[in-house]
């Protein structure tokens, strides 16, 4: 169980304790799952309602309510943790595993993957990814412990990719500013349309080889396979990218890994930094290339 406490400072002294946990980042909904579904809250050792003032020096404390249950049915999935506490958890995935369960893929998804990994630690729990990647793409997923963590880990939450596109592309920053829209002839498609969503990705060109070109890609809007549709409007799509003209005669699936994610801890604010480096098979196309030297990946933004 987990206990979320307050020490109440002098400037919010006789704030209702409602409008005090708001200013503590708690929100409406968390609040009132723990009016209704938990133990309620406490002011030192005193039972406190949420109309009712807190005073200078209390302490505030409230337990998480019991996580409702899930259908995702647990099972054997591979991925490794890169990063995990009681408040946030970054899984690192494979291509070929999608991340959540969906028509198309209803099970052996990261979330049968997670929720059998709590089982077989004795611990219940659901599965609260803040970003999903594509089922080709491989890399970092940030996922929420608890209720508490999941709107602040949204807001905060900054990512990197590395991508490996065809084409040389000169070294250095670049920017696509270009809106995405759904694309007719696919369901899962996407292209650039002037009646699009506004949509902004920040990228730098790490290493260039003869026939692919290495880029750190920040995503500043959240579209769907921004930067896929992106690169392929500029006439560099992803190596393996058959959807969006890419050629897989050197990689099986589109070469896009989430390398690096970065967010502020919950709790402290503190930010956090995750690495994952390239895998397999994007290392060996990277390394045919010769696109390999002259950068690492602590040396690459986040923000």
């Amino acid at each position: 169980m987990t206990v979320l406490r307050y020490t109440v400072p002098p400037e919010n002294d006789g704030c209702r304790l409602g409008l005090f946990l708001r200013m503590q980042g708690v929100t409406a909904g968390l609040i009132k799952s723990v009016k209704y579904d938990g133990d309620g809250f406490f002011a030192d050792d005193r039972a406190i309602r949420t109309n009712e003032p807190v005073h200078t020096g209390q302490c505030i404390r409230f337990a998480l309510p019991p996580e409702r249950e899930t259908s995702v049915v647990p099972q054997p999935v591979p991925f490794s943790v890169a990063y995990e506490d009681a408040f946030a958890a970054v899984l690192d995935k494979p291509a070929g595993i999608a991340v959540h369960p969906t028509l198309n893929y209803p099970d052996g998804t990261l979330a049968n993957g997670w929720l059998y990994r709590l089982h077989q630690q004795g611990k219940d729990g659901i599965f609260r990814p803040v970003n999903r990647i594509d089922k080709n793409t491989s890399g970092l997923v940030l996922c929420a412990q608890n209720a508490f963590a999941a709107p602040l880990l949204a807001g905060s939450a900054r990512k990197c990719y590395l991508a490996i596109v065809e084409g040389t592309m000169p070294l250095g920053p670049g920017r696509i500013e270009a809106p995405i829209a759904r694309r007719g002839d696919s369901i899962i498609g996407r292209c650039v349309r002037a009646d699009g969503k506004y949509s902004l990705t920040e990228y730098t060109v790490l290493a260039a080889g003869h026939g692919h070109s290495l880029a750190a890609c920040i995503p500043r809007t959240g579209r769907t396979h921004q930067i896929r549709v992106h690169m392929a409007h500029i006439g560099h799509p992803l190596a393996g990218d058959s959807l969006y003209g890419g050629s897989d005669k050197m990689i099986a699936r589109h070469a896009l890994h989430c390398g690096i994610i970065c967010f502020a801890h919950p709790l402290t604010a503190k930010i956090v930094r995750v690495e994952s480096a390239l895998p397999a098979d994007m290392t060996a196309l990277a390394e045919a290339e010769n696109l390999l030297q002259g950068w690492t990946l602590t040396q690459l933004p986040c923000e």
